[in-house]
This record gives structure tokens, C-alpha cells and sequence, in this order.
């Protein structure tokens, strides 16, 4: 991988991290068209560039962060129960994530994206106001399991949570900062358990190019600072409807790519 491939990458992680697009279907595609193979060098960039998004959303809520844990025993409950059923859909799913990682399903995913943008724009149920404990933690675990989705390439886990909590009813504010919030332990434990296959394996990543994970954490740190405070300003106004157009059409753009003009088998 050169620099500049490491940085286009970098580019498009801290782009899209924070939109409901699908970082991992942008950065995936990127991959295609350079044509840079899978490879356990690959995981271990693709880590590094995610810890940089992670960075800049802890740095970015940083003063909440803390005041949950000062303080808000509650949130920081709904926050580990969401968490929850990734754990046996990580597991689960993966003959489904094996076969739906192949290239030519990438585009089908993103159309399966903005059907759940179009999903949560549309549908609303309506909320007990204040919400008893009781129906916060079957909200969260809902939200958790409708994140699950998001282990498959192309479909976003933003916009798979932060749909399904404005179905639930929630307040946009509120359903896009928990899924802010929810996306810090998803991405720690999904990285712990990538690194630990990789150590399980007992292949060592030799070819993996330190000032390339270099200038890929700094470019998705320094993209992701700039993008994170406009995507939450705008999530929070609760319309989707322009992520979800654009996952459609590019979804679709992809899919007749990837299947019909460079015959992907």
C-alpha cells in the first residue's frame, strides 16, 4: 500500500464514519478500485483507521462521557445492555457476513441501508412520556440488535440505530447522540476481537506498513474532527432522507458496476 493509498483510505474512514453511508462499504470499494487484496496487513490498517474516528469521537464527547460516568448510572446501563447482542449475533451471523463480504453484494447493502434510512424517517411509534426504565431497556436492546446488521459490510450501523431508536419514538437528538455514544464500546470490543483473531491465527502481519497505519490514523483522526460536528449538528434536525437517496443511488450505481461491467464473480 502506498501513502497515498493510505491516505484516500484514511480520507474516506474519517469522511464517513460519522454519516449514516457506510464507512466500511466506501473504504471497501476504494479498496476494489486500487485494487489492494484482503490480507491480515489490511485488518490491521483498516484497526488503525478506525482507532483514529474512535479519537476523535472520544475527544469530540468528552465532557459527556465523563459526566455519565460521574453521574448518569442510568445511561451508562442502556449504554452496556445495547452492547449486548452483538456479542451472539458476532457470532451467529458470520456464515451471513462471510457471504455477504463478497464485493458484489456491496451495493445491494447500501440499497438495504436506505431502506432502513427511508424506514426510520417514515415510521414512528409513539412514546410513553417520561419512559419508565422498563421500556428504555427493551428500546436499547433493540437498538443493539437492529446494530447487529451493521457487522455486514455496506449497511451502517449509524443509521441501522439511529433509525430504530426514531421508530421506538425517540427524539432525534437523543436517538443519534446514544447512537454516537453506543458506537465508542461497539468499536473497542469489535477491534479487541479482530486483534485477537489475528493473534489466534498465529500468522504475523509482516507486510503491514507502519507509515502507512501512520498517515492512515492521522488522516481519519484529523477528517474525523472535522466531520463529527457537522454530522451531529445535522443528525439531530432528524432528517434522513438525504443519506438515505444517496445510499440508494449509489447503491445501485454499484451494483450494476460491480455485477455487470467488471463481472465480479
Amino acid at each position: 500500500m502506498s501513502l497515498i493509498e493510505a491516505f484516500i483510505f484514511g480520507l474516506l474512514q474519517g469522511l464517513t464514519e460519522f454519516l449514516p453511508v457506510s464507512s466500511s462499504a466506501h473504504v471497501k470499494l476504494a479498496k476494489l478500485f486500487f485494487n489492494v487484496e484482503s490480507s491480515e496487513s489490511q485488518v490491521v490498517f483498516d484497526l488503525v483507521c478506525h482507532l483514529g474516528t474512535l479519537l476523535a469521537l472520544l475527544y469530540f464527547l468528552r465532557e459527556e462521557i465523563i459526566r455519565i460516568f460521574r453521574s448518569d448510572r442510568r445511561k451508562l446501563l442502556l449504554l452496556f445492555l445495547a452492547t449486548l447482542p452483538l456479542v451472539p449475533c458476532y457470532f451467529l451471523l458470520k456464515p451471513l457476513r462471510d457471504f455477504a463480504s463478497h464485493p458484489q453484494f456491496l451495493g445491494i447493502c447500501l440499497i438495504l441501508t436506505a431502506t432502513i434510512l427511508f424506514s426510520g424517517q417514515k415510521w414512528r411509534v409513539k412514546r410513553q412520556t417520561p419512559a419508565t426504565l422498563k421500556k428504555q431497556i427493551g428500546d436499547v436492546l433493540w437498538i443493539g440488535a437492529m446494530q447487529s446488521a451493521a457487522l455486514i459490510p455496506g449497511i451502517s450501523r449509524s443509521a441501522s440505530t439511529i433509525s430504530c431508536a426514531k421508530v421506538l419514538g425517540w427524539d432525534p437528538r437523543e436517538a443519534v447522540r446514544f447512537s454516537f455514544l453506543l458506537s465508542i464500546p461497539t468499536i473497542i470490543g469489535g477491534n479487541c476481537l479482530e486483534l485477537l483473531k489475528i493473534y489466534l491465527s498465529h500468522e504475523s502481519p509482516n507486510a503491514v506498513s507502519l507509515p502507512a497505519c501512520a498517515v492512515g490514523l492521522l488522516t481519519s483522526l484529523t477528517f474525523g474532527l472535522l466531520v463529527i460536528r457537522f454530522a451531529l449538528s445535522y443528525l439531530e434536525k432528524g432528517n434522513l432522507k438525504p443519506f438515505a437517496w444517496y445510499c440508494l443511488c449509489f447503491g445501485l450505481c454499484v451494483t450494476v458496476y460491480l455485477n455487470f461491467f467488471q463481472g465480479v464473480a
